[in-house]
C-alpha cells in the first residue's frame, strides 16, 4: 500500500469508530517515515471534543490498527480537535459553518479572485457563496476549493 493508501484506510478505521458516537472525523495527517511516524486524528462534534473524546478515539482505533497493522513500521498516535480555525474539507462542513468567517484559496480565480477571506453566505447544491470582507461578494462550486479554514476574530 502507498501513503495515501494507508490514510485512506486509516480514516476508514477511524470513521467505523467515531461515526457511532457521534463523532466527525475531520482529518487524518501521516507524517514522517520509519521509526519516526506521526499519525494525528482530528475530530469534531457540535458541542466540542473534550478530552474523553480524544482518549476514547485513541484507545479504540489504536485497537484496531493494532491488530489490522496498516502501518508499516512503528509510529505514534495523537488525538485532537481541529482548534478554532479548522479546515473546511469536506462539502458537508460548508452549510455547516454558514455564517462564520473562513479564508479560501481556490483552485482558480473566480470573479478575479483565488485568495480571499470573508463570510460563509449559503451552501447549496455544491455552491458556496461567501461575502468578502472588503464588500461584495463571490459564488463559486465547492470542487474548485483548494484549502479553506474557519477564521477566528480574536
Amino acid at each position: 500500500m502507498n501513503r495515501q493508501q494507508v490514510v485512506v484506510k486509516i480514516e476508514e478505521i477511524a470513521e467505523r469508530v467515531a461515526r457511532p458516537e457521534g463523532i466527525e472525523i475531520v482529518e487524518i495527517e501521516l507524517k514522517g517515515s520509519g521509526r519516526n511516524q506521526l499519525l494525528r486524528i482530528f475530530i469534531d462534534r457540535p458541542e466540542g471534543v473534550t478530552h474523553a473524546d480524544c482518549e476514547f478515539i485513541s484507545q479504540q482505533v489504536g485497537v484496531i490498527l493494532d491488530v489490522e497493522d496498516p502501518i508499516p513500521g512503528s509510529y505514534s498516535l495523537e488525538v485532537s480537535s481541529p482548534g478554532v480555525e479548522r479546515k473546511l474539507r469536506k462539502w458537508e462542513d460548508w452549510p455547516r459553518f454558514a455564517g462564520k468567517k473562513a479564508k479560501i484559496v481556490l483552485k482558480e480565480p473566480q470573479d478575479n479572485l483565488k485568495h480571499f477571506e470573508g463570510t460563509i453566505s449559503s451552501a447549496e447544491d455544491h455552491s458556496i457563496t461567501v461575502a468578502l470582507n472588503g464588500g461584495g461578494e463571490v459564488r463559486f462550486p465547492f470542487e474548485q476549493v483548494e484549502r479553506a479554514n474557519l477564521k477566528f476574530e480574536w
